[in-house]
């Protein structure tokens, strides 16, 4: 290798030289040796490979894969709206980096570290010779060595790179990958410290931790106990920070029959001790054997905290030992009365997906968190547009209110937004703008007698408004929006409250369909305005004997139906007056809005800390390929229920999680490709295609200065939001959304640890 320091010398020293080596021509392919269908898939048929430093971080490279165009094919990909024309990671270890040759042509590979453990992406670099090869290889060992010392390997020797030479691990027993069993044994031990390597925090000696009645209340029973690594985000840093090894227990009040807690000790003392429930924040793992989770303080501010085991086994004992006393939790009921298959369909939702490791992304996204520091004060300038709705500026009866519902509108490209007894209405412009036009005044009865509208949905080719009133849940009222006023009031029926209303489609609203669903607490009905006396179709009522408190409805395009509970169950209708041909068991947690795909092959339900996306199309079985609305699923063949979650580490900048109502983008003969809700001060949306590939965590937020009550795309529109505060009213184009970076979440940060929420 030190044929090469010349060379190197001259590119390496040199701070201002971006890029460090390149190589011009090659294909970049993603092998996936366990899949016999697309075992490897080319990625780039053109493509060059480039060493680049990492400009704001000190001894940090990347190594950069770029599609190479034809003549003439940029034009083509500047129209198109998004484009995946590189491919970049961060040079480390983790990555296993190695040569070899393919068709006799030398090729580099590399672990794709957000795929599974036995999945990477190779390089060919067709028509590269033995020398640039070479070179390459150095330079990859090279910026291996300057980001684990964090020094400049100008003066190491070619022994001194040796270590990072990829060797094929040895027989091993499967439970336990080698990373993950040499993070433990460092923790455990002592570690041999490289030479010049920066100086650690010792860990903490645990050999043989006493048993945790040492340190848990006389009445605390131990259901299951563990030896992991604890790690606590450091905000400051964004990085999570060892802890040490401790001993993971989970227990259980004596004298308090579901009341559980997560405790962590080191031998010496308590660390931690956390009440169990979903407002953890749960997120599992399997492949890194992790469980992470959030704490709030007093003043809801957020923590962020990581547990990770030994072996798959010890992982599996504790996450299931969890997931039972989360649902337990939550049900008040025992885990055991759940049916097998009932059981499998809750243990599935919190299968995690294929995910990086939390410290290498947030690596890989330094640059961009810098980036968008640079940018705040843009930003100021740049301002979304939107509508200001200070105190001072309002009308004297809209002060004291606030903004508490949006509706966007399907034809004539209004959005209304619902502020007390009052109706704000907003235009959208041509150039994705939107702007005040008028406010409809003092809602009330056709008797004069006011009202705050619980909830709104725009009828009739939006011509009309059909609004609930809380104190009269057994009527709906229709509001002509070209008069604002309130001209109807439909009686439905003299028992039956109406608490969610649908239109009878999803695109019934652009035409003149006249018909609505409605739920109650337990019936699932048709109301038509045109019949005489109660509105509640007889014929089109299905009513269940057990009190299922149905939290909401939505139809597709064909008139199908989800219904929600607050129970966290879900279920199916082909039409209404029918028993449902899926019923979804609940996790647990209530289910606070639900949407669905035009065509029904996706429901979306929202609960207070995450989103439940399900695939109702049918697997296997007799009706294969059918959807859940048609048929019901086979008993061994219930959907996998897939939860879209912020990661604890993002949402120890965000605070408590809220979520509002999440939707699809919608639009006739549109494909849905995105998501989008919001929590607190932020506006989040899921890129759907990628949501559909496994990829759940990459979600996009944006933060604003007030609470966000309600968010919504335009109709026909997958770029433009309409955003809903507490005092304003705007249009963000989806663009403008950011990666999640301690910038973009928080802007100054303060680090934050010790014990929180400890129930003893």
């Amino acid at each position: 290798m030190n044929i090469f320091r010349s060379l190197i010398g001259k590119v390496w020293q040199d701070p201002n030289a971006a890029e460090v080596v390149k190589i011009s021509t090659g294909q970049l392919y993603l092998v996936r040796p366990g899949n016999i269908r697309s075992s490897r898939e080319c990625i780039y048929n053109d493509a060059m490979a480039t060493i680049r430093r990492v400009p704001t971080v000190e001894h940090n490279f990347q190594l950069v894969v770029t599609k190479v165009y034809d003549e003439g094919d940029q034009e083509l990909l500047e129209d198109e709206d998004e484009t995946d024309e590189e491919r970049t990671f961060l040079i480390s270890e983790e990555l296993e980096f190695r040569t070899s040759y393919t068709d006799d042509e030398p090729s580099f590979i590399w672990r794709d570290l957000n795929g599974d453990i036995d999945e990477s992406f190779e390089f060919v670099a067709t028509g590269t010779n033995e020398p640039t090869k070479a070179f390459f290889e150095t330079c990859m060992y090279r910026a291996m060595f300057e980001r684990k010392y964090k020094r400049s390997a100008d003066q190491t020797k070619d022994s001194d790179l040796d270590e990072f030479i990829w060797h094929p691990p040895a027989a091993k027993p499967k439970s336990v990958s080698k990373r993950k069993a040499s993070r433990i044994e460092a923790a455990a031990s002592p570690s041999q410290s490289a030479p010049d390597a920066p100086p650690t925090a010792p860990p903490v000696p645990i050999s043989h931790p006493p048993a945790p009645s040492t340190y848990l209340p006389s009445n605390a029973e131990v259901l299951v106990q563990n030896e992991a690594l604890l790690f606590l985000w450091d905000a400051t840093k964004a990085e999570f920070i060892e802890q040490g090894v401790v001993m993971a227990v989970i227990v259980r009040r004596t004298n308090e029959l579901f009341n559980y807690a997560l405790v962590a000790h080191d031998g010496t003392r308590m660390l931690l001790a956390h009440h169990v429930s979903s407002d953890m924040n749960p997120r599992w793992a399997h492949r890194m054997s992790t469980f992470t989770w959030n704490t709030y303080g007093s003043d809801r501010t957020g923590s962020s905290w990581c547990l990770q085991f030994a072996s798959e086994a010890e992982y599996a004992e504790m996450s299931e030992a969890l997931k039972r006393c989360i649902y337990e939790t939550l049900h008040q009921t025992p885990w055991g009365k759940l049916k097998e298959d009932e059981q499998r369909y809750v243990m599935s939702s919190t299968e995690d997906v294929v995910m990086k490791d939390v410290q290498d992304e947030d690596e890989e996204d330094e640059e961009d968190e810098v980036l968008d520091e640079l940018e705040v004060d843009k930003e100021s300038d740049e301002e979304d547009d939107e509508v200001q709705e200070d105190e001072e500026g309002l009308p004297p009866l809209l002060r004291g209110e606030r903004n508490s519902q949006l509706t966007v509108g399907y034809k004539g490209d209004r959005s209304y937004v619902v502020r007390g007894n009052n109706i704000g209405v907003f235009n959208h412009s041509n150039d994705a703008s939107i702007k005040y036009y008028a406010t409809i005044s003092k809602i009330a009865t056709p008797k004069g007698k006011e009202f705050k509208p619980q909830n709104v949905m725009l009828h009739d080719q939006d011509t009309k408004m059909v609004l609930m009133n809380p104190g009269d849940p057994n009527s709906l009222y229709s509001m002509d929006i070209e008069r604002g006023k309130v001209v109807e009031e439909w009686k439905v029926h003299e028992d039956i409250p109406v608490l969610n209303i649908a239109p009878d489609n999803k695109f019934a609203p652009m035409t003149r369909e006249q018909t609505i669903v409605g739920t109650s607490g337990n019936a699932l009905f048709r109301i038509d305005p045109r019949i005489s006396g109660d509105k509640l179709v007889d014929s089109q009522y299905k009513q269940y004997v057990s009190k299922n408190k149905f939290s909401g409805v939505t139809t597709t395009k064909d008139g199908k139906l989800a219904v929600a509970s607050e129970k966290g169950d879900i279920r199916l209708f082909d039409s209404i007056g029918k028993n449902a041909k899926t019923a979804l068991p609940p996790l647990g947690d209530p289910i606070l809005g639900i949407d669905v795909t035009a065509d029904g092959r996706y429901v979306v339900a929202t609960t207070k800390t995450y989103l439940l996306l399900i695939d109702t199309l049918i697997g296997g079985g007799r009706y294969a390929g059918q959807l859940g609305f048609d048929r019901s699923f086979p008993v061994d063949a219930k959907p996998i229920p897939r939860r879209l979650q912020l990661r604890p580490e993002h949402v120890a900048y965000m605070g408590e999680l809220s979520f509002s109502p999440a939707r699809f983008n919608q639009g006739e003969g549109q494909e849905e490709n995105a998501i989008v809700t919001s929590t607190g001060q932020f506006v989040i949306a899921w890129d759907f295609g990628k949501v559909k590939k496994g990829l759940v965590d990459r979600y996009e937020i944006k933060k604003y200065e007030d609470h966000v009550v309600q968010d919504n795309f335009k109709f026909g529109d997958d770029k433009e939001i309409i955003v809903a505060l507490d005092n304003n009213v705007l249009a963000v184009n989806k663009n403008k959304l950011r990666k999640p970076t301690r910038y973009s979440l928080a802007g100054n940060t303060t680090s934050r640890s010790g014990i929180v929420n400890a129930p003893f």
